[in-house]
Formats: structure tokens, C-alpha cells, sequence
């Protein structure tokens, strides 16, 4: 029974000494709570409400059990990265800028103050209002073209300086950057209209120009064509001409060798040309005919 007790006891001690230690790990501070209000550093030069928090950094710190409670803040670099917002240029035309702003907390009981009791989303909004106020700034006094050109590092530069009055939110902004610039889609939507419509048009003046030079090719190649043509068919007039009279000269030759046996052959090559369909042919002439003085011979 007396054992029971003890260890009651002990593991109460434990759990009160547990309740007292609390850690503020690497990348934290720690803000602690008695009966719900903040504990303040009674080092400050300022009285009353006006001291500020008492900070905690990372280590291994005491406090009174139940009484106290703890609440951390992370102090390590955040990100904000919201939604594209709508931006109007010097121009008067709408951009939709996608940026990001890396930040932390530089003033940890400043930043507890006025936000809320360290509330993160209450402080994004106060940051995401004042960077966007600086961009609007420095996107309003410029084009377009210098902001998608050549000045967009300097955009993001000026709207990091702007930014310096965030500090009265305990926040140090680290960097902005741009990540997108884009039209609007019903200005987008227009433009890729006109710019379908000169590509159509660039293509319609292309395939213009090749079917003029395909007929222009066509053409030449039909001309060359004919040209050809004609030369062949002049030549082989030519050479068959030179051949008939070759022919001629042979056959005339020939004549004058033996007069008798060319008038042979030449009865020979008529009656050749009148058989050649055998019995179905028909010659109606006179018996005394010239045509059978070579038959009469050969009797």
C-alpha cells in the first residue's frame, strides 16, 4: 500500500516537473500565457500594457504548470503565394500578374500584437494588401511592353521596397517575384483571333504565290514539252525523208543494172500481193493483160 502511494507521488512530481519544462525548438519563439493574458517583459522601458511580450527563444525554458500556457510562433521564412490578381497598366489594359512573396517574422512581439494574437492567415492578408498596393503602384506608371520586356526585375525590386512598411507588422518580406503575366481570357480570346486570322491570311497569300509558280512551272515544262516535240518529230522527217531518197537512189541504181529483172520482181511482189488471201481472192482482168506476161514466160 505504502509502495502505491509512493509511486502515486513520484508520478505526480513527474507530471508537475513535466508540466513546468517546455521547449522552444530551432525556428521558433515561444510567447507564454497567465490566465489567458501575456506575460510581459518587465525588462522594457515601457509600464503596464505597453511592455511588450516576453519572447522566448529556442531552448529548454520553465514555467508555472497550469497557470502558464505557451504558444509558438514558427519564425522560419514563409511563402504567400495567393491567387492571380488584376492589374491595370499605364495603358489602361488589364494584366492578371501570379506572384509570391517569401517572408518572416522579424518582430515576434510586434507580430503578436497586431495580428491578432500570431493569427498567420490574418497576417497573410494584411501582407498580400500591401504588396499588391505596390505593385499596382509600379505597374500602373508603366506599358505592357516594359513590363514584359524589360522592366519586370525592376518592378519586383521597387514593389520589395514598398514593402518596407510591413515591418509595423513584425514581418521582414524577403524577396517578390513574379511568376506569371497574362491577358485576360476575353483578351486573350481576341487576340489569337486576329492572330489566326493574319496567319490564315499569310497562308491563303503562300499558297497564292505556289500556284502561280506552279502554273508558271507547268508552263515552261509544256512549252519544253512541245519544243521537244517538234525537234523529234522534224528530225525523224527529216531522216525518213533522207531515207526515202536513199531508198529512191537504190531502187534506181538497181534499175539501171538490169531493167528486165527489176520488172520481174516487181510482177513478182503484185502477185504476191494478190494471193495472200488465197482462193477467196478475186482478179477480173483480161487474159492478155500485161499482168500475166510473167505467167506466159514462166509457161
Amino acid at each position: 500500500m505504502l509502495l502505491q502511494k509512493v509511486g502515486i507521488a513520484v508520478a505526480a512530481v513527474l507530471i508537475l516537473v513535466y508540466s513546468t519544462i517546455f521547449t522552444v525548438r530551432e525556428g521558433e519563439v515561444g510567447i507564454v500565457f497567465q490566465f489567458g493574458k501575456v506575460v510581459r517583459d518587465s525588462s522594457a522601458d515601457a509600464k503596464g500594457d505597453k511592455q511588450p511580450p516576453k519572447i522566448y527563444m529556442p531552448g529548454v525554458h520553465f514555467k508555472l504548470p497550469i497557470i502558464e500556457t505557451v504558444k509558438k510562433l514558427d519564425v522560419r521564412i514563409q511563402t504567400l503565394d495567393s491567387q492571380a490578381d488584376r492589374f491595370v497598366t499605364s495603358e489602361k489594359k488589364d494584366l492578371i500578374i501570379d506572384s509570391y512573396v517569401k517572408w518572416k517574422i522579424d518582430d515576434p512581439a510586434k507580430f503578436f500584437l497586431t495580428t491578432n494574437g500570431g493569427d498567420y492567415m490574418m497576417a497573410s492578408d494584411l501582407l498580400k494588401n500591401k504588396i499588391n498596393n505596390g505593385l499596382r503602384s509600379e505597374i500602373g506608371s508603366r506599358t505592357i511592353k516594359e513590363i514584359v520586356s524589360g522592366e519586370r526585375s525592376e518592378v519586383m525590386q521597387n514593389a520589395l521596397l514598398s514593402s518596407a512598411s510591413s515591418s509595423e507588422l513584425g514581418i521582414k518580406v524577403i524577396d517578390v517575384r513574379i511568376k506569371q503575366i497574362n491577358l485576360p481570357v476575353e483578351v486573350s480570346n481576341s487576340i489569337y483571333q486576329r492572330m489566326r486570322a493574319e496567319r490564315n491570311a499569310v497562308a491563303k497569300e503562300h499558297r497564292a504565290q505556289g500556284v502561280k509558280q506552279a502554273e508558271f512551272i507547268r508552263a515552261e515544262v509544256d512549252r519544253e514539252v512541245a519544243i521537244m516535240i517538234a525537234t523529234a518529230e522534224k528530225n525523224a522527217k527529216e531522216t525518213k525523208g533522207n531515207g526515202d531518197a536513199q531508198a529512191v537512189k537504190i531502187y534506181a541504181d538497181a534499175y539501171k543494172l538490169d531493167q528486165n529483172l527489176f520488172t520481174f520482181l516487181k510482177s513478182m511482189n503484185a502477185y504476191k500481193a494478190s494471193m495472200t488471201n488465197g482462193s477467196r481472192n478475186v482478179i477480173v482482168v483480161k487474159p492478155e493483160s500485161e499482168f500475166f506476161d510473167n505467167f506466159d514466160q514462166i509457161r
